[in-house]
């Protein structure tokens, strides 16, 4: 059985690597994502940065809203973390993210990780006949 968005999950983390490679660890959170910027444009990666998601109760739009650090070829969010340890509420964060914009895969990565892991985390709430109009 194939992963989801094999390829594109396989670009991502390659450029999620090339980063930690180059700058390491003990930088913000920022730091990393004009960096992982950069490296999107560099392998032809397409994305949207600080994307603003809108969240809706009972069918009406909130005030508040979330932004993802990363929406990589439509389809994948990328959360971008400069931490000691990842908590389970950056997990649960993420798994947010999806849900709201009903979307499939997302990869947290923590930068200050010295051997650096990228979570996948899999929207399993996804409704393929849910529509996308709120983002």
């Amino acid at each position: 059985m194939a992963l989801l968005f094999e390829q594109e999950s396989y670009n991502i983390r390659g450029a999620v690597f090339e980063v930690h490679k180059n700058m390491g660890t003990g930088f913000l959170e920022k730091v990393y994502q004009e960096s992982l910027e950069k490296e999107f444009l560099l392998r032809g990666i397409p994305y949207e940065r600080e994307k603003r998601i809108f969240l809706n109760y009972k069918g009406d739009r909130l005030k508040q809203s979330y932004i993802a650090d990363f929406i990589c070829y439509d389809e994948i969010i990328v959360e971008c973390k400069a931490v000691a340890e990842l908590l389970d509420i950056h997990k649960i964060q993420l798994l947010n993210y999806l849900t709201a914009t009903n979307l499939r895969l997302g990869f947290l990565i923590n930068f200050s990780e010295i051997f650096i892991r990228p979570i996948r985390v899999i929207n399993n709430a996804w409704d393929p006949d849910w529509v996308r109009g709120n983002t």
